[in-house]
């Protein structure tokens, strides 16, 4: 462990990284950042829309400000958005400021998850399960290679993930 104040929380789409970070969060002392949440908020739209009118580019490049103004603020947990990693100064950051904790599940095990919200998730659009599979062969190795702890969410309640990772990154209340 790097000892880090802020616990950032990377994975795929659908692995409860935005339902888990309140729990982490709320269990040590911290505030709970999303950023996905956070960047539609400064734009004022859903990351959808970005995406329609921006592109993907800009959508990074605002999740990497998002991060960066996150991390300098008070103790946090960070849900991150899926892709985050991909963005080789927002990996730069979460790798040297953050606990990396990958939540991580099969795309198989994931897809009946996300099958109702693919609007929302412009990178899933079409067939869910093949793009879960795409992003998991090109981001796993990114999540891997962050991580400072992996976490199997395939199963289990958000509060019980929650207590795994507190455990594992010993913040435990």
């Amino acid at each position: 462990m790097r000892g880090a104040a802020h616990v950032s929380l990377v994975g795929l789409s659908g692995t409860g990284k935005s339902s888990v970070a309140p729990l982490v969060a709320r269990r040590t002392g911290r505030v709970a950042v999303d950023l996905d949440d956070l960047v539609q908020q400064q734009v004022g739209s859903t990351i959808a829309e970005l995406f329609e009118v921006e592109g993907e580019q800009a959508f990074r490049r605002r999740e990497l400000e998002a991060l960066e103004s996150t991390l300098e603020g008070p103790a946090a947990v960070v849900a991150t958005g899926g892709g985050v990693v991909t963005t080789p100064q927002a990996a730069g950051l979460l790798s040297s400021r953050t606990t990396v904790v990958w939540l991580d599940a099969s795309p198989a095990q994931l897809a009946p998850r996300l099958s109702a919200d693919e609007e929302a998730r412009p990178l899933l659009a079409g067939n869910a399960l093949e793009r879960l599979e795409q992003m998991h062969a090109e981001r796993g190795p990114l999540y891997e290679s962050l991580a400072d702890v992996v976490i199997d969410v395939s199963a289990g309640t958000p509060e019980a993930i929650a207590d795994a990772v507190t455990a594992s990154i010993g913040l435990q209340p």
